[in-house]
């Protein structure tokens, strides 16, 4: 079967894949017609489809997280690959797959992932910061066995949110030592609180969002990290006159920097602009990680990346040019 990362431009395929999306449109003929708008998806990255010949019984055949075997064409469509469908079923017993052949799982097993961030949450020398990381890593440490971090822009897959997590853990640590003015303390623990209401933010399984909860759409992860701050202090019998309590909120409330990002207020304290760039550092490289490695590797250029202002990347050849004469 051809992984999603091998298809190119203008490749006849037929194979098994994951439904991550799936949603019923119409044309914009006269009279209109229903398509599907879909995201297909293996182990190894998503592609867009469309599927066009939707008969009445296919808008309730097909729906997130069923398995399809398809028969479909690659094209290019505003610079983007996407799949045209030729032919659609879901599959049955005979075929001998399982969603979780189809599901992209973070390169660290999530149990090390935990272990690392509760080792980390234990190096925290201020006992106030952590007992107030503490109870919020613990209303949530199930989920972060296997939640993503996002629905789509990074790290999103089983126990991305973890490995999001501890690779800020590893960026946050280099810079505390390259900058010592920094109070590692609440580095440490802004990078494990920033995102740590993502769980009840989103509706997911096997590491694929499905919807966001009624909490996610009307509150959000970053109010909602920051309450339960509140909640943490208030439980944890700690005043609310307290430093830590309201520098922590701050961490949470400003990493996404721009209000236009969701972040209520910008960056005021040096650990609250540091840590902005820690996660914009890893949710970034982690978007270029991603769209290199499902492109295939006789493209030179990626699709364009959303989170990336819409920005291609370019591959750049490994292999050493011959060096010219005069330089010998």
């Amino acid at each position: 079967m051809t992984m999603i990362n091998q298809l190119k431009d203008k490749d006849e395929f037929t194979g098994f894949y994951l439904l991550k999306e799936v949603e019923v449109k119409q044309t914009n003929n006269t009279p209109a017609k229903d398509y599907m708008d879909i995201v297909l998806c293996d182990s190894s990255g998503q592609l867009p489809a469309k599927y066009w010949d939707v008969a009445a019984a296919d808008k309730d055949a097909f729906f997130p997280m069923g398995l399809v075997k398809v028969q479909g064409i690659v094209q290019t469509y505003r610079e983007k690959l996407q799949v045209k469908i030729l032919r659609i079923r879901n599959t049955t017993a005979e075929d001998g797959v399982a969603v979780t052949d189809f599901v992209r799982s973070a390169p660290i097993r999530p149990a090390d992932l935990i272990h690392t961030i509760k080792n980390v949450l234990r190096t925290i020398t201020d006992p106030e910061i952590k007992i107030i990381v503490s109870y919020c890593v613990d209303k949530v440490e199930e989920k972060l066995m296997h939640y993503p971090a996002a629905k789509t822009h990074h790290h999103a897959y089983f126990a991305g949110l973890a490995y999001h997590i501890v690779r800020m853990l590893e960026v946050g640590e280099f810079i505390c030592k390259q900058r010592p003015f920094l109070n590692a303390d609440y580095i440490k623990a802004g990078i494990i609180l920033h995102d740590i209401a993502k769980p009840e933010e989103m509706i997911a399984r096997l590491g694929i969002v499905s919807d966001y909860s009624v909490q996610g759409k009307l509150v959000g992860h970053i109010a909602m990290a920051s309450n339960w701050i509140t909640e943490a202090a208030i439980r944890c019998e700690i005043g609310f006159e307290s430093d830590r309590v309201l520098a922590l909120q701050h961490l949470v409330l400003s990493h996404h920097n721009l209000g236009e990002w969701g972040s209520p207020v910008q960056p005021q304290t040096a650990e609250a602009v540091a840590l902005h760039h820690i996660d914009a550092l890893d949710a970034k490289l982690q978007m270029v990680e991603d769209a290199l490695s499902s492109t295939p590797e006789t493209e030179e250029w990626t699709p364009m990346i959303r989170g990336l202002e819409n920005k291609a990347i370019y591959r750049m050849n490994s292999k050493h040019s011959e060096i010219p004469y005069s330089l010998r």
